[in-house]
């Protein structure tokens, strides 16, 4: 499936995922990523999945849909990867406007020095582009970029983006203690947005488990710092750390809705009791269908903060969909 949910987003409201990356590639191994480890990285963009395809999935799913009554407020891209690594993605974009229905994409923004990449981004209502560092030892350390990726042509690119868009933008900064939450690096990447106006700066510490293990939220009192930095330099802020809740919607096979859902959104273990109880079958079949999938090792579980989250095992995706 690559059309999942809705999904409760705190960006976005009720979100219609769109995943047309396989897993887990992308440009960058960052070390809070909550679907782990990149499998494979790389900056050469390359076609993936067939656009009419994915259409026609969103098209049942839209129709499976309507009788709930409840609107999606957006179609947004957050795929296993960078979405666009995808060398299709203006083509995929054009096709599902036909439904009316926003498009939103959330990018590392990591090629969006290619005017290619932002000419399809311009496609979307919606963009939030990562922003972690605008220096390199702290990019890499943090983003662990690929080798042939440039921060300085990344920022340049961001630059260019902002001045020629007409869509809403945001700008997504995740502070990890340690790394890139000092006062004199924000000091900096406030500077750099400033010109850029983007209608909303989201900051925000990992609240899910992270890729590595030593990675550290920050505490209230830093959030509040970079907040305080940011709107000394005429940013609109918002903070990115509320739960966004447990109302998972979902449609069709229950087995497959949830590890579409659980190949980009780790979800809490309440969540996915919930997700469970909420269908047409036995109250016992989801407790069942839980055990099997873990046993069958195509979930996984974390514990993170006091709290169990569950997520799809992308390694052993990324295994069957090569196979």
């Amino acid at each position: 499936m690559h059309i999942f949910g809705p999904v409760p987003s705190r960006r976005l409201g009720r979100s219609l995922g769109v995943n047309h990356i396989p897993p887990k590639i992308c440009t960058y191994a960052c070390r809070y990523c909550q679907l782990g480890d990149a499998i494979t990285m790389t900056a050469q963009r390359r076609p993936f999945f067939d656009p009419p395809a994915i259409e026609e999935e969103a098209a049942r799913k839209l129709e499976e849909l309507a009788p709930s009554g409840k609107a999606v407020d957006y179609m947004a891209f957050v795929p296993d990867g960078e979405p666009t690594l995808d060398l299709r993605l203006g083509e995929m974009a054009k096709r599902l406007k036909r439904f009316g229905v926003p498009l939103a994409i959330i990018s590392n923004a990591s090629l969006i020095s290619l005017p290619a990449v932002r000419e399809e981004l311009a496609l979307f209502d919606w963009v939030s582009l990562k922003m972690d560092a605008v220096r390199r030892d702290i990019w890499h350390a943090l983003d662990r970029p690929h080798k042939d990726l440039s921060l300085e042509n990344i920022l340049e690119g961001v630059q260019e983006f902002a001045r020629s868009y007409s869509g809403h933008l945001e700008t997504e900064t995740m502070l990890v203690k340690g790394y890139n939450d000092g006062e004199d690096h924000l000091e900096e990447l406030a500077a750099f947005l400033e010109p850029l106006a983007p209608a909303v700066c989201r900051l925000s510490s990992p609240t899910r488990p992270p890729a590595c293990s030593d990675v550290t939220w920050v505490e209230e009192q830093r959030l509040a710092a970079a907040t305080a930095i940011f709107q000394e330099h005429h940013l609109h802020v918002r903070i990115l750390n509320a739960y966004e809740g447990n109302d998972f919607t979902r449609t069709g096979d229950l087995r497959e809705a949830l590890l579409s859902i659980l190949s980009v959104h780790p979800m809490k273990e309440i969540a996915v009791a919930h997700f469970l109880e909420d269908h047409e079958e036995s109250p016992g079949d989801g407790r069942v269908l839980l055990e099997e999938l873990l046993q069958e090792e195509e979930i996984i579980t974390t514990l993170w903060r006091e709290e169990r989250f569950y997520a799809r095992n992308l390694r052993k995706a990324s295994r069957e969909e090569k196979a």
